[in-house]
């Protein structure tokens, strides 16, 4: 519910609305996230959560050319500290994959010559053009495995079969989530909450 802060975003004002009354707490998380512990004082009918954020961003560009070293071989080979503080996002979070998810995974394994980034790039692109989208109102993820076999989900189903699918690679990946940034142009689905997969590469 609160971002935090990094060279790509300030975060200048945070403010809770919550109802019914109640007592908050802040605490941070193991990842330096920032948890809000609400209580409320005595039973309601209703939960009401608004969230204030007034935010100044300073978005780096997306193209692949802007990556220092778009040539990396794949996988990234995570070394020294650095892999000790990435194995929970190498380490694969589910098992019981299904045979057809095996034969996909196996299809989409990195191809001679193929850089790190071209292979992220096949995978995400081969997702894309594969699963159709459909809202869930379900709590939690789909198994990579439920989501290749019904070839539709949510975004955070697609985010969570290409991060399983890039740890089982061998790549450092987790759960990001976020906002659609709103457009002036009606584009669909601006301003909306967004679920996406990011991979650690240097």
């Amino acid at each position: 519910m609160r971002p935090a802060d990094t060279h790509g975003e300030r975060v200048i004002e945070a403010a809770f609305e919550l109802s019914p009354p109640g007592e908050t707490r802040w605490t941070y998380d193991a990842y330096g996230n920032s948890i809000c512990h609400f209580t409320p004082q005595g039973p309601s009918q209703t939960l009401r959560v608004v969230n204030n954020l007034l935010i100044d961003r300073f978005p780096a560009p997306l193209s692949p050319l802007s990556m220092s070293d778009p040539h990396t071989a794949a996988p990234i080979m995570y070394e020294g500290p650095a892999r000790t503080v990435l194995a929970p996002f190498i380490t694969p979070a589910t098992d019981g994959d299904s045979p057809h998810y095996g034969d996909w995974l196996g299809a989409n394994i990195s191809r001679p010559g193929e850089s790190a980034l071209e292979h992220i790039m096949r995978i995400n692109l081969t997702i894309h053009g594969a699963m159709r989208y459909a809202a869930r109102n379900a709590y939690g993820t789909q198994s990579p495995s439920a989501t290749l076999e019904s070839g539709a989900g949510t975004c955070r189903d697609f985010a969570w079969l290409m991060i399983e699918s890039l740890r089982r690679f061998g790549f450092a990946a987790r759960f990001v989530t976020g906002y659609i940034h709103a457009r002036t142009n009606g584009s669909k689905g601006g301003g909306a909450t967004h679920a996406w997969c990011e991979v650690f590469s240097a």
